[in-house]
């Protein structure tokens, strides 16, 4: 079945991971084609993109490995011999993960996280760590390690953060899946920027153990990045469920891809695409009124709503306390006397007054109404459409935001996406149109909690109605 492969290219490395694992089982293609398709790849297109910063040793021998278990009959799982990547703060056995700091450098962990662990029993291959932010807390993606990563689409604009060395490279053909992590939009914005899908399960579904920083649990997330829909969903089914080490992850059932099937047809869908998240472009209002158009004429029962209670809460504020309050008091220790090995963003932030203990208590308070707000909206619809940004990617280092003609500061870029991280709900973004400067514009669905069956299969509806995830970036 190659249907995943891209309409535009023949190329191995645009090949989704679902339909390469189902090539590499039908011994179609060999493992070893296609890490190596995905090397040559990383050679040619990485120098320009700075978007994996370390690489893997032994993803060639693992490749034959995977190869010899095929031709034995052999199956290692619904990803064998597929390649994918991680985000530079998630932790691979023996592989330099510097968090995006020089504190952390020459660091290599004994161990590899739980999600490391799932996609290698899966059969997956490890092909090396992507770019992000120092300490993963910060909106674009470039460090004192590494330096900066490009937009794979237009150089000169961030690929966003912080997650974005893992939408790059995927947006670009260095890797099919990989994984980055998610507390105020650092998997869905970046998916916008590079046009990619993007995940963030309900809070606890993947644990987080062996991410790092361990500090703001219950609101940081870990999920899967792909160029589809289904590519997400199959990640889902294998990085899900409890490893009887995150507290946070409950003994809830992995979903299952059986349980993605079916119509989108009698789903309630409550779009809004200015309210709580203006101001926002016009082409972004236009893409999410279209796609909700898009959504009726497939047989869903389509409102648009206004979310005042979300506006009257003030997730931007809620997020800005509480992180400012919880992340300074767990990065005191760890940055005590080396202020000066820091990202200047980083010391800006670190360097900001922190809150009162009354505000950061009121913040907690709203925080608590927020999630009241929306287990309530959610009993009324199955997904809430809205856009996941305000912008498309942006000029490197945008600390002010021009929104049609309104001055808004630069962290507006995760107004559409935090919210959705202080709930813990589950959100995806998927690319469905362009703006006149050709680039991608996503979207995002937004579901109850545990329920990601019914997210995605919005997802992968809208997803059919568009070639917006097909097209490939000009490099």
């Amino acid at each position: 079945d190659t249907s995943g492969m891209s309409d535009l290219s023949d190329d191995i490395y645009y090949g989704d991971a679902s339909a390469l694992a189902s090539l590499i089982r039908g011994k179609s293609i060999s493992p070893v084609e296609v890490v190596e398709a995905h090397l040559a790849r990383i050679e040619e297109v990485n120098p320009g993109l700075n978007a994996l910063v370390t690489m893997a040793d032994g993803a060639l021998d693992a490749a034959r490995g995977a190869e010899g278990a095929i031709m034995a009959g052999e199956s290692r799982g619904s990803l064998h011999g597929v390649p994918f990547t991680i985000k530079d703060c998630i932790d691979t056995a023996g592989i330099r993960t510097t968090r995006g700091s020089l504190l952390f450098k020459d660091r290599a962990p004994d161990q590899d996280a739980t999600v490391v662990t799932r996609l290698k029993e899966a059969g997956g291959i490890l092909l090396g760590k992507t770019n992000m932010p120092e300490f993963a807390l910060w909106w674009e993606t470039g460090n004192r390690v590494f330096g900066r990563t490009e937009n794979p689409w237009l150089n000169g604009r961030t690929p966003g953060g912080s997650s974005g060395g893992e939408a790059a490279a995927i947006a670009a053909g260095l890797s099919p899946l990989g994984i980055g992590s998610d507390v105020g939009g650092s998997i869905r914005q970046p998916a916008n920027y590079c046009g990619i899908v993007g995940l963030k399960p309900t809070h606890g579904r993947i644990p987080l153990t062996g991410h790092w920083p361990e500090a703001l649990l219950r609101f940081m997330h870990v999920g899967p990045m792909a160029r589809s829909v289904d590519d997400v969903a199959l990640a889902l089914t294998i990085l899900s469920g409890p490893d009887g080490v995150d507290p946070a992850a409950p003994p809830v059932p992995a979903p299952q891809l059986a349980d993605l099937d079916g119509p989108a047809g009698a789903m309630r869908v409550g779009w809004c695409a200015d309210g709580p998240f203006a101001p926002v472009e016009a082409g972004i209002h236009e893409t999410v009124a279209r796609a909700a158009t898009g959504l009726e004429e497939l047989g869903c029962r389509v409102e648009q709503v206004s979310l005042r209670s979300m506006e009257d809460l003030d997730p931007q504020d809620i997020s800005a306390t509480i992180y400012a309050a919880e992340g300074g008091h767990y990065l005191e220790p760890i940055i005590a006397g080396r202020h000066d090995d820091l990202a200047d963003s980083m010391r800006r932030r670190l360097d900001q007054p922190g809150p009162s203990q009354s505000e950061y208590l009121d913040a907690r308070a709203r925080c608590d109404r927020l999630r009241v707000e929306f287990t309530r909206f959610f009993v009324d619809h199955d997904v809430l459409l809205c856009p996941t940004g305000p912008v498309t990617a942006r000029p490197h280092d945008s600390y002010e935001l021009v929104i049609a003609g309104e001055k808004v500061p630069g962290r507006n870029a995760l107004r559409c996406t935090i919210p959705f991280d202080l709930t813990g709900s589950p959100a995806i973004s998927i690319p469905f149109g362009w703006s006149q400067e050709g680039l991608p514009i996503g979207v995002q669905f937004v579901g109850r909690h545990f329920d990601e069956p019914t997210l995605l299969r919005a997802a992968r509806a809208l997803e059919g109605l568009t070639d917006a995830g097909r097209r490939r970036p000009p490099v």
